[in-house]
């Protein structure tokens, strides 16, 4: 069932967007630099501070969002996909970021409402961030920086770019 789930998000990744996949433990040269993904403090769209850890065990897909740019469509694709395939092994979560040409310049509160009303979004939707340049989050710098996730430096080249993280 686990290697079914992965397949078909890949496949479905290829469909809806570039994907990216990094495994947990993976191993680096330089292991005393590399952190643990499920350390990293987030918050969600609600403002409650948590941390990754609270989805320790399933598969991640982590998408940078926006409301106003020519793939938001796909939020439509990514909640089929949570209806689907979510729940106890796998996990959609959404992080709104405003780094493309202006495209999520809302509150999150006008976030929440757009995903909900245009998209009836369910999955997990976190409090807009960076997600490149000097103030991009420490869990977007874990995905792109090699020394911290253990696998690969990666650059974030538009919205809906997703990341994948093994159970």
């Amino acid at each position: 069932m686990r290697k079914n789930i992965l397949s078909i998000l890949l496949i479905t990744a290829a469909v809806i967007g570039f994907a990216f996949v990094i495994a947990p433990d993976s191993k680096t040269d330089d292991m005393k630099e590399k952190k643990e993904i499920f350390d990293i403090a987030v918050t969600t769209i609600d403002g409650d501070s948590i941390t990754m850890e609270n989805f320790k065990g399933k598969k991640l897909m982590i998408v940078n969002v926006a409301s106003k740019c020519g793939y938001t469509k796909q939020y439509e694709g990514l909640q089929k996909l949570y209806e689907k395939y979510g729940g106890e092994e796998f996990e959609i979560i959404g992080f709104p970021a405003n780094n493309f040409m202006n495209q999520e310049p809302g509150t999150n509160e006008e976030i929440k409402e757009f995903c909900s009303l245009n998209y009836n979004v369910t999955f997990p939707m976190m409090a807009k961030i960076s997600v490149k340049g000097k103030d991009k989050h420490p869990l977007y710098q874990w995905f792109t920086t090699k020394t911290l996730n253990g696998a690969a430096d990666s650059k974030v080249k538009w919205n809906f770019q997703k990341y994948f993280v093994d159970a």
